[in-house]
């Protein structure tokens, strides 16, 4: 399942209902939680060994934000990327 997450703050009640094997992408204002400062950095380092997190590099580079203030582990992908993901998994989830 691909999960797409707008909303933010996020909550870890949220990545608790994550499965493992999912994907998760973070946009517009979500991806100001990836950051390795964030209230969520360690759930979200917790998360890594079972999932495949990433962050659209449009909606990083719009606020600032460098790809080595992230979680360590979170990948930074195009929308070429977001789009294969789409493709790649039939079930998605919106989280706004």
């Amino acid at each position: 399942m691909l999960h797409l997450i707008f909303q933010s703050p996020i909550e870890t009640a949220l990545l608790e209902r994550i499965d493992s094997g999912d994907v998760v992408v973070f946009l517009e204002n979500a991806a100001l939680r990836v950051l390795q400062n964030s209230s969520i950095s360690d759930a979200l380092t917790r998360r890594l060994g079972s999932n495949r997190l990433c962050v659209l590099a449009d909606d990083i580079a719009i606020r600032g934000i460098a790809s080595d203030e992230l979680v360590k582990g979170i990948e930074v992908i195009d929308y070429a990327g977001l789009v294969e993901l789409t493709v790649n998994n039939p079930i998605i989830q919106t989280w706004a």
